[in-house]
């Protein structure tokens, strides 16, 4: 049986003690060690999104990430979004356009969106497309993912000049 190994990081903003074991994914950490669960495995091979991590800026799909690779990193999860019980700009946007059904791949979408507004804080509809590729919803609500992506664009502008 193999040792489980300590390691460190920023999660969501704190700095967090896990025990990890070398095939534990990011998921079953976050799930498991922290109680958080917006990122979810689906898949299992890093094609649906739905386990959307976000690790030292960038997006991972977190059911193939190792979870002893986030030693000294910085995590952020779809739970950081909201700030003092405030929806961040992304989520209110989601909400208001309908642009989930079920809202299992919900959380990916959001952390892939925020993501893309970061880089990006106007994007082109193929710029949006060709960003959100590798997420993927069976109850296809895609039309209105691309509706809330525009208007969370609209409210971070908004946010800004205010």
């Amino acid at each position: 049986m193999t040792a489980a190994r300590t390691i460190t990081f920023t999660l969501n903003g704190s700095p967090v003690t896990a025990d990890v074991k070398p095939h534990h994914n990011l998921v079953e950490l976050l799930q498991t060690q922290f109680g958080l669960t917006g990122a979810r495995e689906s898949c299992g091979q890093g094609l649906c999104g739905c386990c959307s991590v976000v690790v030292n800026g960038r997006a991972v799909s977190g059911c193939l990430y190792l979870a002893s690779f986030v030693d000294g990193a910085d995590v952020v999860t779809v739970e950081s979004l909201d700030s003092a019980q405030k929806l961040s700009p992304v989520q209110e946007a989601f909400i208001e356009a309908s642009a989930f059904q079920c809202g299992y791949c919900t959380p990916g979408f959001i952390m892939m969106v925020t993501q893309l507004l970061d880089e990006k804080p106007d994007p082109t509809d193929d710029e949006i497309k060709h960003y959100l590729t590798g997420n993927l919803c069976r109850c296809a609500t895609y039309p209105e993912v691309m509706d809330a992506v525009k208007l969370a664009a609209k409210k971070r502008k908004a946010g800004a000049t205010a």
